[in-house]
């Protein structure tokens, strides 16, 4: 028996083995498939992700004539690779990412290296046994000073990576001078090459299909506000199928507008790296050299807040209380719908201007309809709660959505004072529109023509009319009047 079932297990391994390697090219094949799916997609997302590949390998390939050439290797020799190692660590997608790393690491480098010679030269002084004594206090002592300064907050912002270069530079110059002769020589090397790498990563950065930090900032923000004003305007409809007047269920609409909102709630990080990049960034299309970039950074923080007003609105829509039928709800669902389109409006409206750079007046005319909406809304909520005292579980549910509604038109409002903040900052173009001249309006003349009869008892001139004159103002002409229909003469 045990040699029955001994065999049994082996001839099933075998077999599990095999049918594992029969199904294993079907399995690669469905691996290659997906990954060829996700790299499509990814190109597809964003083009400038394969350009931003190609520059890099060009950088990378034109620092390595370091290497290549004879005549450059014998100028700089093994430490041209640090020209190199620079690239690799410096290239980033935007240009603001790699000025701010490019330079950040050349004068890190540049104060550093003279810092090291000094303490070298100073240490010196002390003798043999002194030297390495006071080159470990100076390392401890500037490595320390410098980690701590990375705490704060504006430096880690825009000098974290520079303060860390320091650290390792000074270390590596004052403690490699102690056994290396020639220091001067070589930090002079180390310098060179990685001012020719940085050089070389900021030029194709900027001249070779550049994505500007700044731009992707201004996208972001006006994007965020389309989101916003999208789920708004889809808000009326999606309101009236929890509550249908007739008590029919109304049919599920696309939801997909209704989602986009959740990016923005996740936006803060990504303004605030754009905005700091933007910052190192010089001048270019419409963007000058000290550009508001903050300003953005208070957009996005009401934008953020209007979100979160949204994604609660979202939450009392979708929970079971507020499905159920209120009559309440019935009866003011056209003045939220209202309300709602227009916020979505005036959101729009600020993102075009941000878009455009013009003058974000536009938005103010749905703002205030937005305010009177407000007036009538309340007005509605009291009548009603006063009528219907006893139903205060049908009263609740809606009048939380009101408040809401409230909340996210005082938080439009905000967004709205802080567009025009920015408008003004950054000199946007304004809008010129038509205006009509207070003139006054021509008249027309319409008037019935009466013919009379003579009696017989004139003065034998014939038959006479009688011509009544009316003046109609232009301004208050409809078709029927320029072309009124002929009335029947009065005898």
């Amino acid at each position: 028996m045990e040699n029955a079932s001994a065999t049994v297990e082996k001839n099933g391994f075998f077999a599990s083995a095999w049918g594992r390697l029969e199904a294993l090219p079907t399995k690669a094949k469905a691996e290659v498939v997906e990954t060829a799916n996700s790299i499509k997609k990814h190109v597809q997302d964003d083009p400038r992700r394969v350009i931003h590949s190609l520059k890099v390998g060009l950088a990378l390939t034109l620092v390595s004539l370091l290497y290549y050439s004879r005549t450059l290797y014998d100028g700089f020799g093994v430490a041209g690779m640090w020209a190199v190692l620079t690239v690799v660590v410096v290239f980033e997608f935007t240009v603001g990412g790699t000025l701010s790393k490019g330079l950040n690491r050349g004068f890190a480098t540049l104060l550093a290296g003279a810092l090291g010679l000094g303490a070298q030269h100073l240490a010196s002084l002390f003798g043999e046994k002194g030297e390495p004594v006071v080159l470990g206090v100076l390392v401890f002592l500037l490595a320390a000073v410098s980690t701590f300064t990375r705490f704060f907050p504006k430096i880690k912002a825009r000098y974290d990576y520079g303060v860390l270069i320091f650290i390792l530079t000074f270390s590596l110059v004052s403690v490699s001078g102690y056994r290396v002769e020639e220091i001067l020589e070589l930090a002079h090397q180390r310098l060179s090459t990685i001012i020719i790498g940085g050089a070389t990563c900021m030029v194709v950065s900027m001249c070779i299909c550049p994505v500007w930090a700044g731009e992707e900032l201004h996208k972001l923000v006006a994007s965020n506000l389309e989101k916003l004003a999208n789920y708004l305007e889809g808000f009326g409809d999606e309101y009236l199928q929890h509550c249908p007047k007739d008590g029919k269920s109304a049919a599920k609409s696309d939801k997909s507008s209704l989602t986009q909102y959740k990016s923005v709630l996740n936006s803060k990080s990504s303004e605030e790296s754009l905005a700091i990049l933007a910052r190192w960034e010089p001048r270019h299309g419409h963007f000058r050299l000290r550009h508001p970039w903050k300003q953005y950074l208070k957009i996005g923080v009401h934008s953020r807040q209007c979100a979160y007003l949204i994604e609660a609105l979202n939450g009392c829509i979708n929970s079971q209380f507020q499905a159920a039928q209120g009559i309440l709800k019935s009866e003011i669902q056209d003045l939220c719908k209202k309300m709602s389109q227009e916020s979505s409006k005036a959101l729009k409206a600020l993102a075009t201007a941000i878009k455009t750079m013009t003058n974000p007046s536009p938005a103010d005319v749905h703002v205030e309809s937005c305010k009177n909406g407000i007036k009538d809304i309340k007005i509605a909520l009291k009548t009603w709660s006063s009528e219907q005292q006893e139903d205060l579980h049908e009263i609740v549910p809606t009048a939380t959505v009101v408040s809401i509604l409230i909340e996210i038109v005082t938080s439009i409002e905000q967004l709205t004072q802080s567009v025009h903040e920015l408008s003004s900052l950054a000199h946007f173009k304004s809008v010129v529109e038509p205006t009509v001249s207070p003139e006054k309006p021509q008249l027309l003349h319409r008037g019935i023509v009466n013919p009379v009869l003579d009696d017989g008892h004139g003065d034998g001139d014939g038959d006479h009319v009688i011509i009544i004159v009316q003046e109609i103002p232009t301004d208050h002409l409809s078709p029927q009047s320029v072309n009124p229909q002929p009335k029947p003469a009065e005898l």
